[in-house]
């Protein structure tokens, strides 16, 4: 099975705005007036969907989710697909997605991360298609630090476009900005220094593989289902084997280290040349840090394990592409990821 990029977006093409999973409360609604409007400037008509409502933990009833989804991803007319955020409880969809129909259909991107893992890796490792992780709709209006990209750079690349991505080594030590009194906010608030972190010993990294990951949260919990057959998409589509990126969202050190050990029992890390791991605001416990936890859990795979990277839930954000070709380098001198869509 070979990776499914979509078609770059060009000026004029159409992005599709559902809610798989939480929808925005009204109080939110001006942030994504102002990040439609963001998308609309670079060129692009933008459909919202019905499935957006925001008072409750779900948008829609789940079968109205499904078939809002699926009716993007399948409408030639529609380029790419984009949440404005995650949520909880996107994993009920599985069931409802017609994969058959997605894997005949022309590819579309999807976009997003956190909750929407619970979907995009799964599309990726069922389908061959390749979704773009990294950012939801309500960040977009953000500007990208030096060495970054947004997902709207991505999705309007070329198939076989390579780019490199590099630490800007400043992000946010807590919280977040307040939509509701500044739905503006264009600037991200960078006040602490720090890099990337080899966390099973010292020595340079450089390691090549297939991009495949999500948030640890959700997908721990697709572990022994045919949704996450990592193994499977590896000797399908990455004989090289695959760069593993995860990244948590707020779980204790205790829980993330639970479900990091489940996950590697059931195979999720079998393929890796490297893992990749997202810089968390979630806590530590008294006897386990963060940090603690991933290298107690992994430590068994004997491969690299870099963790800090900008792929997670503490801003800035770097957009990784599922499926794409990986190459990361660390050393004491500089620390980057290239991707090829190819």
């Amino acid at each position: 099975m070979s990776i499914r990029y979509p078609a770059p977006l060009r000026p004029g093409d159409r992005i599709g705005v559902t809610s798989p999973s939480s929808g925005v409360r009204k109080e939110m609604r001006a942030r994504l007036d102002v990040a439609v409007r963001d998308v609309e400037a670079r060129g692009y008509e933008v459909v919202v969907g019905d499935c957006m409502d925001g008072d409750g933990h779900v948008s829609a009833p789940v079968a109205d989710r499904a078939a809002e989804l699926m009716a993007m991803l399948t409408d030639p007319g529609i380029r790419a697909v984009v949440p404005p955020w995650g949520g909880e409880t996107a994993i009920d969809l599985l069931p409802h997605l017609d994969w058959d129909r997605l894997r005949e259909a022309e590819p579309t991107w999807l976009v997003g991360f956190s909750d929407m893992s619970t979907v995009m890796t799964p599309l990726t490792l069922l389908t061959g298609t390749a979704t773009v992780h990294g950012n939801n709709l309500m960040d977009t209006p953000y500007r990208a630090p030096e060495g970054l990209l947004s997902w709207l750079d991505i999705v309007g690349a070329p198939q076989g476009h390579r780019f490199t991505q590099v630490p800007p080594n400043r992000h946010r030590a807590a919280g977040w900005d307040d939509y509701v009194a500044h739905p503006e906010v264009r600037e991200f608030t960078l006040d602490t220094p720090g890099g990337w972190t080899r966390l099973d010993g010292d020595g340079d990294v450089e390691a090549e593989g297939r991009l495949i990951g999500g948030c640890i949260e959700t997908l721990c919990n697709l572990t022994g289902t045919p949704y996450l057959d990592t193994s499977g998409f590896a000797r399908a589509s990455a004989p090289e084997g695959l760069l593993v990126y995860v990244e948590a969202c707020g779980e204790d050190a205790f829980a993330i280290c639970r479900y990091l050990h489940g996950m590697r029992m059931a195979g999720f890390f079998d393929e890796a040349n490297a893992v990749l791991v997202g810089r968390t605001p979630a806590p530590g416990r008294d006897s386990l840090s963060q940090h603690e936890a991933v290298l107690e859990a992994l430590a068994p795979l004997n491969v690299p394990i870099i963790a800090d990277v900008e792929c997670g839930h503490v801003v800035p954000y770097m957009p990784i592409v599922n499926g794409a070709r990986g190459r990361v380098v660390h050393t004491a001198a500089r620390s980057e990821l290239t991707q090829s869509l190819d």
